[in-house]
């Protein structure tokens, strides 16, 4: 029996589903998918048009809401809104370092999960759909980020289920390998720390000093990870969302007290560094990162740690050699490398794992460039100017490439705009959607 929650000026109702691990083999084995029903209160029995909303990740549940709260506030005046715990995620059968064993060793791991790509995700929903819905129901999706990825490869597989979509900085390239997402990634990163450090120009040698520390003195991290001066470094992820740059700041604040032996970084500091770089509440968002731009049409070979490959062609991210030059450390953004499976205690007994994904050859492509191109699904898709996580260039090529799309271009957020905008973000697309703008 669904359990049905009241809060303030919502109702929410839990939904489980059965889906097959592999679609291609439904009477095989069943793990099971969460959704969860938000309606407005006094809306329970109205006829309402469904909303699925797709969250960013790879390995990202959906959110706990709290009322109407941020972009759900808007989207409950039109909609029945179905937040999705993509598999693997959340109340879904969990996959993390104390699931996965339960497959067998690092080989069947990685078997797994090579199931909970965007196109098995899509084919979830699309059973979920049928099941509501019932065979003739179509749905609007709202997209972030990643689920955008997921719309681009649900408008390939299902356009059939799509009444419209909505994306808010998810437009992927069509065509990019891993190896080109990241080379073109570390200048637009390079760019958000220029401008962290033009308006904070004290981090500067804030920065330096706590990256020379490190070098010299990894510190422990209160869950028994390590801080070293690469984990430091990947603290810029949060960049590119709308706050970050001042989080950031307010972080290296903290950074040093003055202990029995002398200056020492703080508890605060570390405990701090620790929430922004611990995986141990998405350690699928680390192991499938690379493998969602796999298509075997586009590159056949591994993904092959394309992050850490690429950096090498960008020896301004090597802190040893900015601080030998007198030179700012520069952060690094939204990049999964090899030694996070040993810094990370949530990563590390997936070490193995990760590595045979990184391995892996001929990834099934996921997105249908023919069928996109004579898309009749009306998409509506905000494209934030400079956006650190997903490339601008890549998402224009894709307008221009996808059929029935109408782009909204904005400086007006970054990357995190559907939820730090509250109403707007998505006020502007339903406009759009409605021919109102």
């Amino acid at each position: 029996m669904s359990v049905v929650i009241r809060q303030p000026g919502t109702v929410l109702t839990d939904h489980f589903f059965q889906v097959p691990l592999d679609h291609d083999a439904p009477q095989g084995e069943q793990i099971e998918v969460y959704a969860r029903e938000v309606v407005a209160a006094g809306q329970e029995n109205a006829e309402l048009p469904w909303l699925l909303y797709l969250q960013g990740g790879p390995g990202g549940r959906a959110g706990r809401p709290v009322g109407r709260d941020s972009w759900l506030d808007r989207a409950l005046e039109d909609y029945r809104v179905l937040l999705l715990d993509q598999r693997g995620t959340g109340r879904s059968t969990p996959a993390n370092r104390q699931t996965l064993p339960l497959r067998g060793g690092a080989a069947q791991q990685a078997d797994y999960l090579c199931h909970f790509r965007a196109d098995s995700i899509v084919r979830d929903a699309e059973l979920i759909r049928r099941r509501l819905l019932g065979e003739e129901g179509r749905w609007t999706l709202l997209a972030q980020s990643f689920g955008g990825f997921c719309t681009l490869t649900y408008l390939s597989l299902a356009p059939e289920g799509l009444r419209e979509a909505l994306i808010t900085g998810g437009l992927a390239g069509l065509r990019s390998s891993a190896t080109d997402v990241y080379r073109a990634a570390y200048p637009r990163v390079a760019r958000k720390n220029a401008a962290h450090y033009a308006r904070y120009p004290e981090d500067v040698e804030a920065v330096r000093r706590i990256a020379e520390h490190l070098i010299e003195a990894p510190a422990r991290l209160p869950d028994g990870g390590t801080l070293t001066v690469e984990a430091f470094q990947a603290l810029g992820i949060v960049l590119g969302s709308g706050n970050g740059s001042h989080l950031l700041h307010y972080l290296l604040e903290d950074a040093w007290i003055q202990g029995s032996a002398g200056p020492e970084l703080s508890d605060t500091f570390l405990a701090g560094a620790q929430a922004k770089l611990s995986f141990a509440d998405g350690p699928l968002y680390a192991v499938l990162q690379e493998t969602i731009y796999g298509q075997r049409s586009v590159d056949p070979g591994p993904t092959g740690w394309a992050a850490e490959r690429v950096r090498a062609e960008f020896p301004e991210f090597d802190a040893a050699k900015a601080l030998a030059d007198g030179a700012p450390v520069l952060f690094t953004g939204e990049m999964i490398y090899p030694w996070m499976y040993d810094t990370d205690p949530a990563l590390r007994p997936l070490r193995e794992t990760a590595d045979l994904l990184a391995r892996r050859t001929d990834w099934p492509d996921l997105y249908a460039p023919d069928v996109l191109a004579a898309n009749r699904v009306p998409v509506f898709a905000a494209v934030y100017h400079d956006d650190m996580y997903v490339d601008t260039a890549d998402s224009l090529a894709t307008v221009d490439a996808v059929g029935s799309v109408r782009a909204w271009v904005t400086n007006e957020w970054e990357h995190d705009g559907l939820r730090a905008s509250g109403r707007q973000v998505v006020d502007r697309l339903i406009a759009m959607a409605r021919g109102h703008v």
